[in-house]
């Protein structure tokens, strides 16, 4: 029996498990009124992402890489970071003023997140040009975003971001713009590493480099930024690219 080959299938399934209590963890901070939760779900999320890493590297490491890996991966990342972050802005709706009416049909639209990235992993796995780049905001990275901003509600004593999201029109425009970024045609440069020189690595090393100081100096209020950073800053390595 090739015990290797199931290595990487059960860093999946791992990775799904972490998804699951992030559900249940963003369950109970609706329940209990309790942000503490949204923390909690937020490390879940985190941690299954750090394993949806290493399922990959360990399935090159072993070459055991399959179709059911491929398959097993997506589903698991539907979860972690489709469902997950679906579930956090669905709860910031429902927490949220009543700028788009009172009805309570209007915090499902939250889960326009998890219909968008369902259909961007389901193109993912067909879609031959993603191998060194990717095409569209990868689906950890929206998770991580959505998922940190309760966390910004949280620990800011901004007034101004407060209000910024606990309103369900700027909770709107993010949840359509998250679709969006999933699946949009533009080219996002990848963060792996293949050769141990700035000289290739320049762009990946510099933006985590800066990654790293944005934490330090704003912590959980720097995962946004960061997110959005590293999109504009793909954008405009697109353009100096075709020049």
């Amino acid at each position: 029996m090739n015990i290797k080959k199931h290595i990487p299938n059960l860093i999946t399934l791992i990775n799904l498990f972490c998804g699951c209590i992030a559900v249940v963890y963003i369950s109970e901070a609706i329940r209990t009124d309790d942000s503490h939760y949204y923390l909690l779900a937020f490390y879940m999320v985190c941690l299954g992402i750090f394993f949806d890493f290493f399922d990959g590297f360990f399935a090159r490491l072993f070459k055991v890489s399959s179709p059911l890996g491929l398959q097993l991966d997506s589903l698991a990342d539907m979860v972690t970071s489709g469902v997950a972050p679906g579930y956090v802005m669905y709860s910031l709706f429902a927490n949220s003023g009543h700028e788009l009416g009172t009805s309570a049909f209007i915090p499902f639209l939250g889960f326009i997140i998890t219909l968008g990235s369902c259909y961007r992993l389901a193109n993912f796995n067909i879609d031959t040009r993603q191998t060194d780049s990717f095409i569209g905001l990868p689906t950890p990275a929206n998770s991580l975003f959505i998922l940190s901003l309760p966390l910004v509600i949280r620990f800011s004593d901004s007034l101004f971001m407060l209000e910024i999201l606990t309103n369900q029109w700027v909770l709107l425009v993010i949840t359509l713009c998250s679709a969006y970024i999933l699946n949009a045609e533009i080219p996002l440069f990848s963060l792996k590493i293949k050769k141990f020189n700035f000289k290739d690595n320049a762009l990946q090393m510099s933006f985590l480099l800066i990654s790293f100081v944005l934490l330090l100096l704003l912590q959980y209020i720097a995962i946004p930024v960061i997110i959005v950073f590293y999109v504009l800053l793909s954008v405009v390595n697109n353009i100096f690219l075709k020049k």
